[in-house]
């Protein structure tokens, strides 16, 4: 018998008979391993435990203890399952397309008697259950393709997976009378899958388009025990209650109706004050670090982006442009550059004049697809705090430092401390995605990593990460959600100075081209908003919510009076404060008062009218205190002005 050779994990090399099995090399290993054995991966590819072997490679046998090919191997299994249960339950379904991953599982599903509820997933659980008890054999066998299509004909969401799969034979996964396709691996025995949880449902377009029919997307997920599960329900609960989107409904921030187009926000009163109280500090800081704030339209001739070869390399993420009618084709902006540009270009520039910073809160269009929309994170309409800075080449590092000391300072503001440093470099591979000059690539990315080396900071290197058309500095921060999220950025750019033939007359008086340097130092507005929904939980700081003090008279009649020469006294620095006379009574007005998040609830009485006080009572304290209201309006005015830093 012809004989392979396969390499372990630790380079180690052993020779199998070909057609060895995974299980059969994991027992070959030791027989500990062999019983914990759940599937294995050869050249990278995740494969079944029962899968043959029949060329050189390398292999890695997967244990119920190993990394996250186990749990998708757990998933997919979990997903077969689900499969089959539903199918008891829901006689006429139909599957559409399904996915395991490191955060569980989901299944598209479509029945035209009626689609599936959340009040069904118990039952179907229960159904779950009942499968695996009986722990029948999962049978995987290779159809042809014909046979196939011929078995799913009455599914047209089968039948278009299958008629784009290019091979002849393809491996099924039969488990009882359910028979499905489309799984890496599954567990050899269905008695490793215990502890699984249906999560929720939600729709879903078949095939991520908005024209194609909506389907119903089942969650769920799965692990090998029940502490890890038990865990993730807890974070899942704890990411509830921080989803911008539902925080962003109930404190009334913002709204977002597909009805009237989809990813595009409309802010609310209470998020329309968060949002202008950033776009005043981030101008007020930016203004007093040296840049000069600009407006620029949002429409801009095509050929500009011809120029600076956003076209070229990122059309299929900007709308459609519009045709004038007398050959002039307008575009909407999906990058500020090019108009930071024309601000550089009016001007015939000196090397006295550089850096040259200029900044603005911009608005952008993406050409989003409707199943990318979510919130406030991914829309088709954002505004940009973007800044570009114009700099001779000996000017480079000092103004990186500069940046990256504004970063800091903001960060520190808005108590944002989980962020590392990545470098993004280009794929020298990918000619189609990164301009076209390997002296410029190699060029600004060794000055990127020098200055960084310079600056003492740590780092990491990530190839494929750069914009098309240099290298840059992410900063990457930990959302409240666990997910890794560029928040800010800084890029070199050599190109394009070059494309828009960019100047500056230098001592010599000869002209020299600029190097451009951009940066984003908050993300978006609408992105950054939702990142602080998260993490504050929807409870601002002070400086930052939309209402700083409620204030609540016991009987408004008597009280309304003395309330009112308070809100003067508030308001007169400032401080936006507003009075509840509403008709209802004083302990649902402070409850509300909490519910909505608002940092002082104020009450008056009789005893602070005679006294000349305030009883005061802060978000998510139990117990009020009674304070001067000199003392409570200037305690108030600090709270403010210290970026409500517990620290001072």
């Amino acid at each position: 018998m012809s004989k392979i050779k396969l390499q372990f994990p630790d380079d180690s090399v052993k020779e199998f008979d070909q057609g060895t099995t995974v299980l059969e090399v994991a027992k070959s290993i030791s027989t500990s391993l062999g019983k914990k054995a759940v599937a294995g991966k050869v050249n990278g590819i995740l494969v079944d435990i029962d899968s043959a072997i029949k060329q050189d490679g390398k292999i890695e046998i997967l244990s119920q203890d190993d990394n996250e090919d186990s749990l998708i191997t757990l998933r997919n299994t979990a997903s077969l399952v689900f499969g089959a249960a539903a199918s008891e339950v829901k006689k006429n379904l139909h599957f559409g397309e399904k996915q395991s991953n490191d955060d569980g599982f989901y299944v598209d599903t479509d029945d035209k008697d009626g689609q599936i509820s959340v009040d069904e997933l118990e039952d179907i659980e229960k159904a779950m259950e009942k499968i695996i008890k009986k722990n029948d054999k999962i049978e995987r066998t290779l159809m042809d393709k014909s046979d196939l299509v011929e078995m799913f004909k009455d599914d047209p969401y089968k039948s278009s997976l299958i008629n784009a799969i290019e091979a002849v034979q393809i491996p099924v996964y039969k488990l009882d009378n359910f028979v499905d396709f489309g799984y890496q691996a599954v567990l050899p025995s269905l008695s490793g899958l215990k502890h699984f949880k249906l999560l929720s449902v939600a729709g879903a377009y078949w095939q991520g388009k908005s024209s194609n029919p909506m389907l119903q997307r089942i969650y769920g997920t799965a692990f090998f025990n029940q502490d890890d599960l038990d865990a993730d329900m807890k974070r899942r609960a704890e990411i509830k209650e921080r989803d911008h989107r539902t925080l962003g409904r109930d404190l009334d921030l913002f709204f977002v109706d597909p009805e009237v187009g989809a990813g595009l926000p409309y802010w609310m009163p209470n998020g329309a004050t968060i949002r202008r109280v950033i776009e005043r500090y981030i101008i007020d800081k930016e203004v007093a670090w040296g840049y000069q704030h600009v407006y620029t339209p949002i429409l801009m001739n095509l050929n500009a982006y011809k120029t600076s070869g956003h076209w070229q390399h990122y059309r299929e993420d900007m709308f459609p442009p519009m045709d004038m009618g007398d050959g002039e084709m307008l575009e909407l902006r999906p990058m500020n550059c090019p108009s930071h540009i024309q601000i550089y270009k009016h001007h015939i520039r000196s090397y006295r004049e550089l850096p040259v910073r200029i900044a603005e809160l911009g608005m952008m269009h993406r050409y989003e697809k409707s199943g990318a929309l979510s919130g406030l994170q991914r829309v088709r309409e954002m505004t940009l705090n973007d800044g570009h800075t114009f700099v001779a080449l000996d000017q480079i590092q000092e103004e990186f430092k500069r940046t990256l000391q504004l970063m800091v300072e903001v960060y520190k503001d808005f108590d944002i401390t989980d962020y590392s440093f990545r470098l993004s470099y280009r794929d020298p591979a990918n000619t189609e995605k990164y301009f076209d000059d390997d002296e410029m690539w190699n060029r600004s990315q060794s000055m990127l990593k020098g200055a960084m080396d310079d600056l003492g900071l740590d780092y990491y290197e990530a190839e494929g990460e750069a914009a098309f058309y240099g290298p840059k500095l992410d900063v990457q921060t930990k959302t409240a959600l666990g997910n890794d999220e560029t928040l800010s950025t800084i890029q070199l750019d050599f190109m394009q100075p070059e494309q828009f033939k960019l100047t500056y007359v230098g001592s010599d008086g000869e002209e020299h081209r600029p190097v451009m340097i951009h940066r984003g130092i908050v993300s978006t507005m609408e992105r950054f908003i939702a990142y602080l929904i998260e993490m504050y939980k929807g409870a601002f700081p002070t400086w930052l919510a939309p209402l700083q003090v409620k204030i609540i008279p016991v009987n408004q009649e008597i009280h309304g009076e003395y309330a009112k020469n308070l809100l003067s006294e508030l308001r007169a620095k400032n401080i936006r404060a507003e009075i509840d006379d509403r008709d209802e009574k004083m302990n649902y007005k402070i409850r509300d008062a909490q519910t909505m998040k608002v940092p002082y609830t104020v009450v008056v009485g009789d005893q602070e009218m005679a006294d000349a006080t305030v009883s005061v009572r802060k978000y998510g304290e139990d117990n009020s205190n009674s304070e001067n209201v000199a003392m409570f309006v200037g305690s108030v005015e600090a709270d403010i002005n210290n970026f409500s830093r517990r620290n001072g």
